[in-house]
């Protein structure tokens, strides 16, 4: 696999889970990131039953051998619908990937990551297994995983190599710190953190929430658990006028900086359908953070200080696996 930019781009609100959508807008958002040095784009075919994939896919013409194109398959999900199961058997995996390159119009996927674990129903030496085969047909480049435990990781990556862990990281979701990312320097996985600015909470610009917009439903989003995590936003504020950056700017460099820390590369994997943003996210690659600074983050920022569980009930499905 091609070695990926410093920090990618999300592409899922491009199509669904945070209100309204723009296709044309959103095709600017990407042509600017690829202007700007960003060259790993990651999607899913969950994300809006697949137009996601298609919007990456008209993108992606005339560019290919210059990106890194990750997408994941595992979460079925009816078109609108929340609800979901997960299902990582071979014969789906093969079915999901042939889908996946013809919506993107590629004939290769670089990182193909299962999006969630269902190790009730299929154990790890089929999925993998799976996976281990579509790479010796050329049909993707690397295997990834999502949302998984440093014991998962281990396993899986003793029947093949792991590339990339994908799982959600920021200075509210402190969860990687607890053995993944350790994990991930022991197999050689690079560590891509998605939601790194917590739902664009830690920003401190969500204003009213639209129609269709998850975090309607997000318990960190709920009336009781504002005002926490509301101290969380003003903290990230406060510190990140010290340095003069923006509150952004400021969670993703800590995020780059865990990389040192544990020993393993991080790549934060910000999304957002706005060119300005967007330029606001990669303003953090020219942040630098102290050893006094990431102690005083620490300090006012400790794991565990979030309120309220990451997702509803439905969202954990394979969390942890």
């Amino acid at each position: 696999m091609k070695q990926p930019s410093r920090m990618g781009l999300g592409c899922m609100g491009m199509s669904e889970f945070y209100g309204a959508t723009d296709d044309a807008q959103s095709m600017r958002t990407l042509e600017t990131a690829f202007a700007n040095g960003v060259t790993l784009f990651d999607t899913a075919d969950s994300y809006g039953a697949g137009h996601n994939e298609e919007l990456l896919g008209r993108f992606l013409r005339g560019k290919r051998e210059r990106v890194v194109i990750a997408t994941k398959f595992g979460l079925v999900r009816a078109n609108g619908s929340y609800a979901r199961r997960v299902d990582n058997t071979p014969a789906y995996i093969r079915r999901a990937c042939e889908a996946s390159l013809a919506r993107l119009g590629v004939d290769h996927i670089d990182l193909y990551y299962m999006h969630r674990l269902n190790l009730a129903q299929t154990t790890l030496e089929e999925s993998v297994g799976a996976l281990g085969e579509l790479v010796r047909e050329g049909k993707i480049g690397a295997i990834g995983l999502c949302e998984v435990s440093p014991d998962t990781l281990r396993r899986a990556a003793a029947i093949h190599p792991v590339a990339a862990v994908q799982s959600e990281y920021s200075l509210w979701t402190r969860d990687p710190e607890q053995g993944v990312l350790r994990a991930c320097r022991d197999v050689g996985a690079m560590f891509c953190a998605y939601s790194p600015l917590g739902r664009g909470f830690l920003t401190g610009k969500v204003a009213e929430l639209q129609e269709g917009d998850f975090r309607k439903i997000s318990p960190r989003f709920a009336d009781e658990n504002l005002p926490t995590n509301q101290r969380m936003a003003d903290i990230v504020q406060r510190i990140a006028s010290d340095k003069g950056c923006t509150p952004a700017q400021l969670a993703l460099a800590w995020l780059l900086a865990q990389g040192d820390a544990h020993g393993c590369r991080v790549v934060p994997i910000p999304g957002t359908k706005r060119s300005a943003y967007l330029l606001e996210n990669l303003g953090a690659l020219r942040v630098q953070l102290t050893g006094d600074d990431l102690a005083r983050i620490d300090a006012a920022l400790p794991a565990g200080m979030a309120a309220g569980a990451r997702y509803p009930l439905e969202g954990m499905k394979g969390v942890n696996a």
